[in-house]
């Protein structure tokens, strides 16, 4: 018998403190297809190579589409920088949307979280019905993609 270290996913009290808040917050929510939200976290957060892109990749929605402010997480634990990160990638609706993502660009943790949100939310095959409304979804995320690639 021997031990090895995951590869999956970076295990730190930090990152295992966002899990647990991503869960909670995401716990009563279905994605498109109808299945636990919280998968989409926990999907980009394997693709992470350090500590703050994954608390960064399970809390990217927290305070989008939740009850959840940035405070409350600060006051959770969660770092200044994870939270600046998680803000740049809170869409405000009153910013277009490709205004939204040029802010992004500058920050390599955001950066990083939303190219892989974005490639992960233009899977398809992830939805029971593609319809015109998602395809014109994966145009706008494939723009997106260019945006922050340039």
């Amino acid at each position: 018998m021997f031990c090895k270290r995951g590869v999956d996913v970076i295990y730190t009290e930090l990152t295992k403190k966002a899990m647990i808040i991503s869960f909670n917050a995401h716990k009563d929510q279905l994605d498109k297809s109808g299945v636990p939200y919280v998968f989409h976290p926990y999907h980009l957060a394997e693709q992470m190579d350090d500590e703050y892109s994954v608390c960064t990749a399970l809390l990217h929605d927290v305070v989008e589409d939740t009850d959840i402010t940035t405070d409350d997480l600060r006051k959770m634990g969660i770092p200044d920088r994870v939270l600046e990160a998680v803000s740049l990638m809170t869409h405000d609706s009153s910013v277009s949307y490709f205004d939204y993502v040029r802010r992004i660009k500058n920050d390599p943790i955001a950066k990083k979280v939303k190219l892989a949100d974005l490639r992960h939310n233009s899977d398809i095959t992830r939805l029971s019905v593609v319809d015109g409304k998602a395809l014109e979804r994966c145009e706008k995320y494939r723009k997106a993609i260019e945006i922050l690639e340039e």
